[in-house]
């Protein structure tokens, strides 16, 4: 359903998102990040984070579920973006970051620990990650996509779900877009060392 949405909708999507800042974002996850670390840009999108990062002098690997998407952010972002699923992450300890901006939003409440624990498995002990949910306490679907969002206690339950992740910041934001006055949970979480 949601993978359809961003099939039938690629263009429109890439055109709202591409050019919006998240430099106020950027800052809190590369802070711990070694220069020149890799970046796993998690359900990319448009693939503007990924060509953020690179600027950046980081390495990066992106992935988007939806070909249409990985279509479009390997053209943007100059890099192969792969196309496959959460639930197709198979990777151990390779990455010195992971970027989920607005992308774990679409997995199940039922299956988000299951992907969020093979997501850690990527990470590098002491690696840094990202995430960013709608703020609600809902799993709703709108206009074709799925949503599972989470406030503060939802976000807390979920992380008791996993191991050897801690919580080292977490902040609401408004919605980025000019266009989008929607409120937003980010969490930055650390891998135990």
């Amino acid at each position: 359903m949601t993978i359809e949405y961003y099939q039938q909708h690629a263009q429109k999507f890439f055109s709202s998102t591409v050019n919006v800042d998240m430099d106020s974002l950027y800052l809190p996850f590369l802070k711990n990040i070694p220069a020149g670390g890799r970046i796993l840009d998690a359900g990319c999108g448009s693939g503007r984070d990924s060509k953020a990062f690179l600027q950046k002098g980081y390495q990066v690997e992106a992935f988007d579920a939806s070909p249409e998407m990985v279509n479009l952010a390997s053209q943007y972002a100059e890099i192969p973006v792969v196309q496959m699923t959460f639930s197709d992450v198979d990777i151990a300890e390779r990455f010195d970051g992971i970027w989920c901006c607005a992308s774990l939003l679409h997995v199940s409440a039922e299956e988000l620990p299951d992907v969020m624990n093979k997501l850690v498995r990527a990470l590098k002990p002491g690696g840094i990650w990202y995430v960013s949910f709608k703020y609600g306490e809902t799993e709703r679907v709108k206009d074709g996509r799925h949503f599972t969002d989470l406030n503060e206690q939802r976000l807390d339950k979920l992380l008791a779900s996993l191991t050897d992740i801690v919580l080292d910041s977490r902040w609401k934001t408004v919605d980025k877009r000019p266009d989008r006055d929607e409120m937003w949970l980010n969490a930055i979480l650390q891998k135990k060392p």
